[in-house]
């Protein structure tokens, strides 16, 4: 049986890799411009190494009961990570994923290809533009994981942004979005403010280290009208290998201070961060 070979492609905005994992069969890391996007293991899409998508995927896991299926927009592609475990930890679900930069899609359809039936749309555009067009009330679930680069994009920070989220969430819906910043917090704390604006209720799971402003690291963002449960989360995510924190209610509010909502002409892109910031998890 041939060994896998890396693979490397310019793609629209840098150059891709794809690295098999030596110790698992048909696992694979992809990066660009050497920053870790996604990891995939094709005979196991359950299993989540990086430790913000395990974060993402315990929240997804308590939103409804096991196995029901859901409609789920995923605004960043990468190498369809979540939408390969959602569709194998709820079969039948109905997936849009949403992905600017074409180049990479087609490295990653052509190399890491989904498995037939899995019920995931793939689509090349913009993430705001295509949320701008979308329905009302046509997701159950937004995940937002969209980085220029080591970056978020200005542009899915704003009020205005938030705003059209909530309008395809369904009324029970849920907004989650992997986020990145270091002490003080400016970008993340202005984001927590921007979300608050427009959904009722919030919470930020990250590790203790992050948000004790120790090292600069990835944070995800649960925004919706209804309480998430946050006992289930908060003790799926202090049982995982790299334990991380729940905050909610009033603590989070603490932590937000005084941040203001994000305007769209007074958005900017999240820090860019320091070498070495992002490895395995």
């Amino acid at each position: 049986m041939n060994e896998p070979i890396p693979v490397t492609r310019d793609v629209d905005h840098g150059t891709a890799k794809l690295m098999p994992d030596v110790d698992r069969e048909r696992a694979w890391l992809l990066t660009v411009d050497g920053a870790p996007q996604s990891y995939v293991d094709l005979d196991e899409p359950t299993h989540l190494e990086f430790e913000y998508t395990r974060r993402l995927g315990h929240v997804l896991d308590t939103l409804a009961e096991p196995g029901r299926p859901l409609d789920v927009l995923h605004l960043g592609g990468g190498a369809f990570t979540l939408p390969r475990y959602v569709a194998a930890t709820r079969p039948g679900s109905r997936q849009d994923v949403v992905e600017a930069d074409r180049g990479l899609l087609e490295l990653v359809t052509e190399h890491l290809p989904l498995p037939e039936g899995a019920g995931v749309t793939v689509h090349g555009a913009d993430a705001r533009g295509w949320l701008e067009a979308a329905p009302d009330g046509s997701a159950d679930v937004i995940v937002a994981d969209v980085f220029g680069g080591s970056r978020v994009p200005a542009h899915l920070t704003s009020v205005a942004y938030a705003r059209e989220a909530e309008r395809v969430l369904r009324a029970d819906g849920v907004y989650l979005a992997n986020l990145a910043d270091a002490a003080p917090f400016s970008f993340l704390r202005a984001q927590l403010a921007t979300f608050g604006s427009v959904f009722k209720e919030l919470a930020l799971i990250a590790e203790p280290a992050v948000l004790r402003g120790r090292r600069f690291g990835n944070a995800v963002l649960v925004a919706a009208h209804h309480p998430v449960d946050t006992v289930a989360v908060t003790r799926l995510v202090a049982s995982d290998a790299f334990p991380a924190r729940l905050e909610h209610g009033a603590a989070l509010r603490e932590f937000i201070g005084g941040a203001r909502p994000v305007r769209d002409e007074d958005a900017v892109p999240s820090p860019e961060p320091p070498d070495g910031a992002f490895g395995i998890g």
